[in-house]
This record gives C-alpha cells, structure tokens and sequence, in this order.
C-alpha cells in the first residue's frame, strides 16, 4: 500500500547466531555470543556471473559529467542500460525489475542530445535515463496497466503530471518498472513484487529474497544499476520499503509535494510518488524536478511557497551536529539482530554531534492500525473507479467491481498465488460520505498528527524522528505470501509527513536503511540529516547478485 501494510504479521524471533556489519564510518557490531561466528562472505551462495559494467554506482553528477565532456551521449546512455537489463534483468540472475522498455527511449535521447550540442541544457537530469513504475501514466507506446492483465491494451490520455514534469526537465523514461499487482491493495496475502503481467521481481543483493513491495521493481533497478534513477510511489510503505530492502535512498514527500494525477490511485489521502535513488544527492535533484503545484491535483496548491526548486541546497555534510533526533522505541524490537544494529546507528549519529532524545514514541503508536485500513478501502474503491472511469473505450475495465470479475474469469493467470480479498473488501464498502469511513478519517488525523508525529516533536523539541525502515529482506514465498516482519512507515504515511530512508549497513549480509520522518514540509530538514547520515557511513554497497545468503 504499496507495502502490505495490513496485517502487522510478526515473523518468530530467530535465535541463532548472527553477524551485523554497518559499513564505512561505523565499523562493525558483534553480539557478544558471536566472537565465533563465521564471515558473511562464507555463508553465501556464490554470486550468479555479472561482468562488471561501466555505469555502475555513477550518479546524475557523473552522467552530466560524462555527456558534457563528450564521453557519453543520452543515446549511448539509453542503449548502456538497455543492454544491461537483457543481460542480467531478463537474461543471467533474471531480477525481472523493468516491465518494459520505452520504444522511443533512443530518439528521445538522441533529441536531447541535438539540444546539449546547441548549448541548450535543461538542468541537471538532461539526458538522464530514469525508470518509472508502471502505475504512472504516459500517453505514449508504452502502457500503463500496475501489473495488471486487465489494463493490457488501453493507454492512458495524457502524461502524469510526473512524467511531464520529468520530460520537461530533459529526463529520458527508460521504461517501466514492475510492481506489487496494484500497488499491493489487492490481496493481503499477496508477495511483494509479483505482478499477472510482470511475474516476480528479486532481490539483487539475493535472488531469493523479497524486493519488497509495492515499488518493487523501481527499488530492484536501481539497486542493479539499471538506470540512473527511478520513481516509485508509496501508500505506506512502498517508497521506503524497497529502498531499505535494496540498499538505496528512497524520498516519500509530503502529501501535495508532488502531483497524484495520472497515477493509479489507492487512496488519495495517503498516495505519492518520491524518488528512488542511490544516493541523497541524486534523490534531492530528482525530487526538485518533481515538486510543483499542478490543477489537476488540489491538495499541490498547498506547496505553493513551500516546496523548493533546488533541495541540493540543503544538503550539508554537518547536518546532523546540534539536531535533535527522537528515537521512536516503539518501531523496535521486531528483530533482535535490526535492534542491535540501530544501537550503532544511534552512536554514529552522536560521534556527528547529533542530540539523541530516547525514547521519543508516539503516544498514540498502533492506535490507528485498523482506521488506516478502513480509510484505504473505502478511497480505493472511490479513487479507482475514478481514475478506471477516464481510460477509454478500449479498456477492459471501468469500475472496480469490473477488476474484480475480470481477475475471476482470468484466475488462472491473475490470481496462481493468491486472491482478491481486499478488493472484495473495498467493493462492498459505501461512498465517502459514510459516517464509518468520515470517523476513521478523523481519526487517522489525529492520532497521526496531533497526537502522533507533531506532538511527540513538540514534547521534545525534535528536528526529526529516527525508527529502522524495516528489517533485511525475507524469502519469497509465492505459496505463502510475505513474511515482513516490521516496520516504521505508518505514521508519515497516515499523516501525510514526508519520511527519507537511507542505507545504513548490512545484516545478515543484505541491505537495512534507516528512517527519519518528522513534520509537514520538512523535506529539507529530513534531506539535511539523511545526507550528512550517509557521508559519515557511506552504507551502501552494490549488489553481488547471490543465488541466496545463509543464515
């Protein structure tokens, strides 16, 4: 929701041996039980055969670099990317992240390169191949369906406001990412990452682990090194999620940030796109591109004056010296290996000067669980018969319930794994004058402003709050469905509050990130300590593409 938000399942605590590692700056953190405990390297299946590639690990600054000096051109960029995702995303490890290509990818690169050579650069994504997920619409060759069959074959009227923000600041879209079929609202024993059109997307750093969900494919790519960036889109959970799971940075901005219209929605009270990147610079740029006040959206002309133009300008190496970070206890304690782990993020953030207030929990922590829910359901089946209502003719479907009984007639192939259940649910509910869903709403507001997020930062006086994105990533279980087993998103996303993930380490050998989330359009603040965060540690480190990781 994009993240299966629903059902809090809690794995069974794991009791045996294990190895923490937080990577660069922090150094590393062994339980005392471990002093034998074998190397992680040892206790890997050997990696599937990547030959190394040329674009690995470059950033937005590189590639600009690149083009300006004449080495790359955004065509040669496209045609690097391309041959890389048949080489290790549809051929070798087979992450199976990008849904499909843009057929026009390379004359759209070979236009901007016209316009580089005429001294006309748009800034500073010119020529830069971006991913999208495959529930953002672009009127072009490319289809926009959420991994579903039922969208097959309708293209939507016109560009997201996302896209066309992205095309006019000279990004090229690549392609389209896979997902969770309809951003994980469909069933809520589904597996992340699995889509009817797409199939299953895999975890780079571990072919059999989970990419989490629902931006599943966005997080995978770019961790793959598949593009340069990529954008997602979040309910709860699916920004952040992902980007933890993979290893990258993943923004979810402030509700109004950035335009909703041209996106299959969920919920139009929790839904946003948000970067997906490698590291926090690029993601500032990308989010600069996509912040604007847009007509077709409402709730962006609250952004008017807030949003910025340039959120590189509040990146700060120092960020962390003299803020007050609340540790928000109550998103621990789902892991015992991830709660030793933050104890080392945590005296990295003071050895930067940062002012550690802990415990700072929200007073109204898990109070809002089932109202979230119920408020989900009832947008969806609102916002989706909205936006099913505005494809045209062609499409298969217009309305929810024609989802619904589309999926049932075509159960072989939609519906192998798992079923429709929260669906079913959504269509039974009544419209969003419902007395149900209007207490829900209310509370959900409440509990996660008032009484959440804002009052705890006011009790103690906090620049932002910091809780682990959730813990390294489970094994995929199509039979069984997802096995996470916790995590800190809700709160932002209820709240509409924007929430940065950022790499931190490793445990178990794969990726975990940290959260810092905090108030209304304070994206600058959250990017000032994310950034300085990731100078200090330098947590991320590219995927080896391992067949599996032995625990």
């Amino acid at each position: 929701m994009r993240k299966k938000l629903a059902l809090n399942s809690e794995m069974p605590p794991r009791r045996r041996f294990l190895q923490t590692t937080l990577l660069g700056g922090v150094g590393t953190a062994i339980l005392p039980a471990l002093a034998a405990a074998r190397e992680l390297a040892d206790t890997s299946t050997p990696a599937a055969q990547v030959r190394p590639f040329e674009l690995d690990e470059l950033t937005i600054a590189d590639l600009q670099a690149g083009m300006n000096s004449g080495k790359f051109g955004s065509r040669s960029l496209v045609e690097k990317y391309q041959a890389r995702i048949e080489e290790i995303d549809r051929q070798g490890p087979a992450v199976n992240s990008v849904i499909e290509i843009n057929p026009e990818a390379q004359a759209i690169a070979e236009s901007l390169d016209r316009e580089r050579k005429e001294k006309k650069v748009r800034g500073p994504l010119h020529g830069v191949p971006v991913v999208i997920k495959d529930n953002i619409d672009t009127a072009d060759k490319m289809q926009t369906t959420a991994g579903s069959l039922a969208l097959l074959g309708s293209r939507p009227a016109k560009d997201s406001f996302v896209v066309q923000r992205l095309r006019e600041a000279g990004a090229v879209i690549l392609g389209k990412s896979n997902l969770s079929e309809w951003a994980n609202i469909r069933s809520s024993r589904s597996s992340s990452g699995w889509s009817g059109r797409g199939g299953q997307t895999k975890n780079p750093y571990a072919l059999d682990r989970n990419p989490c969900g629902s931006s599943s494919g966005s997080g995978a790519a770019v961790a793959a090194n598949l593009c340069a960036v990529a954008i997602g889109t979040e309910t709860d959970g699916s920004v952040v999620c992902p980007s933890s799971a993979n290893g990258i940075v993943g923004i979810k901005p402030t509700l109004g940030l950035v335009s909703r219209a041209g996106i299959i929605p969920i919920a139009h009270s929790q839904d946003t796109a948000g970067p997906m990147t490698r590291t926090v610079r690029d993601a500032a740029i990308l989010l600069s591109a996509l912040a604007g006040v847009d007509p077709r959206d409402g709730a962006t002309a609250e952004s008017a004056g807030k949003a910025s133009t340039d959120y590189t300008k509040f990146l700060d190496p120092n960020g962390l010296k003299g803020a007050r970070i609340g540790v928000a206890r109550k998103y621990f304690g789902f892991s015992d290996a991830v709660d030793h782990f933050m104890e080392s993020v945590i005296d990295q953030i003071k050895k930067q000067g940062g002012v550690i207030v802990d415990p700072a929990d929200l007073e109204s922590h898990g109070k809002f669980d089932d109202t979230e829910l119920t408020v989900l359901l009832y947008e969806l089946k609102a916002d989706l018969n909205n936006y099913l209502a505005s494809r045209g003719a062609e499409a298969r479907v217009h309305s929810l319930k024609e989802v619904i009984e589309f999926n049932d007639h075509n159960a072989a192939r939609e519906m192998p794994y798992f079923g429709q259940d929260l669906f079913i649910k959504a269509e039974a509910k009544g419209p969003l004058t419902s007395n149900e869903y209007l207490d829900a709403l209310e509370a959900n507001r409440r509990f996660s402003r008032r009484e959440g997020i804002d009052g705890v930062m006011d009790k103690f006086h906090l620049d932002a709050i910091l809780a682990p994105t959730g813990g390294p990533a489970w094994l995929t279980d199509l039979a069984n469905g997802d096995h996470s087993s916790g995590g800190s998103s809700n709160a932002a996303a209820v709240a509409g509050y924007p929430n940065i993930n950022v790499p931190a380490g490793f445990v178990f050998g794969l990726p975990v990130g940290i959260s810092f989330f905090g108030r209304v359009w304070s994206e600058p603040t959250l990017l000032k300590l994310a950034y300085s965060f990731e100078q200090a540690t330098k947590g991320r480190k590219p995927p080896q593409f391992l067949a599996s990781v032995k625990i």
